[in-house]
């Protein structure tokens, strides 16, 4: 593991390589962009990496979705084994899900699609989780994005 360093930060950028510390770069480019010294910025990096955020809070978005409903089948089908971590867990991503689509509205409309993307993983997961059989899990995905969002909605 590599020695950590106490870095003193300076107002001028010291245009570090992109493939050599990426945080150290990301901020390099951010100090020419606010100086508008836009010959110096490095656009197709720049491009690149905007383009993988929006797919980064896709995937958190469809990772968050697996994760809850994952957990909203153990929930309808071990109604036995209800505790407070479940509860917890539906709520933390619940309010997580809500907070990726606050921050970038137009997932929104991809939260459905992605719902039932994601379904036949969760369902993959509950069934390795709980030890249920197969056919005890719809094939599809039995609740509407509205229902999985609800803080209020908990299946029976």
């Amino acid at each position: 593991m590599p020695k950590l360093q106490t870095v003193a930060t300076t107002a001028v950028p010291s245009y570090r390589d992109y493939d050599q510390d990426l945080v150290a770069w990301a901020l390099d480019n951010a100090g020419l962009l606010r100086a508008g010294r836009w010959s110096e910025i490095d656009a197709e990096h720049l491009a690149e990496e905007l383009e993988d955020l929006g797919k980064s809070e896709r995937r958190a978005l469809g990772s968050y979705l697996r994760n809850l409903v994952t957990h909203l089948l153990k929930w309808q089908y071990q109604p036995g084994l209800r505790g407070a971590s479940w509860r917890l867990t539906v709520l933390n991503a619940r309010t997580a899900i809500r907070g990726i689509l606050a921050d970038s509205p137009s997932l929104v409309p991809e939260a459905a699609r992605l719902l039932t993307k994601t379904y036949a993983l969760a369902r993959a997961n509950a069934i390795g989780e709980t030890g249920l059989p197969d056919p005890v899990f719809p094939a599809s995905c039995p609740f509407t994005i509205d229902q999985v969002l609800a803080d209020d909605y908990w299946p029976e």
